[in-house]
């Protein structure tokens, strides 16, 4: 694909932007949880581990190099997976309560997603020797 290296790198940039937005809803105890803001509960900071190893991922996209191809199909993996684990985490229902999901979280799941995508889809030229 040929654009596929800029559409990652603004699909994690993107990724990284989310970690501000509003994530989910706790009603009996009136919090908005975000990427970095989640008082009051357990889940610490969500959005660092995306914000550290998205980051990492954006360079590795800049980079023409099939090392740094390869290495950002493992990172962005695990961007996806973490994206997948704060949705399983926050979402779930406790004590009879559900959070109410906001559209920080799904954006969060899209973003990870096509982020992964794009890394499988390198544009690297090759030269006649490696063919």
């Amino acid at each position: 694909m040929k654009h596929s290296q800029t559409i990652g790198f603004i699909a994690v940039v993107l990724a990284i932007l989310v970690c501000f937005m509003p994530w989910v809803f706790i009603e009996s105890r009136n919090m908005t949880i975000t990427g970095f803001k989640a008082e009051g509960t357990r889940f610490g900071r969500p959005g660092m581990f995306i914000v550290y190893m998205g980051s990492i991922a954006a360079l590795l996209f800049l980079i023409p190099k099939i090392w740094a191809k390869r290495v950002n199909v493992f990172l962005t993996a695990m961007v996806f997976a973490w994206a997948v684990r704060n949705y399983l985490i926050l979402t779930t229902c406790a004590a009879g309560e559900c959070p109410k999901k906001q559209i920080g979280l799904f954006l969060l799941l899209a973003f990870s997603a096509i982020t992964m995508i794009m890394s499988f889809l390198p544009k690297i030229d090759l030269s006649k020797q490696q063919q």
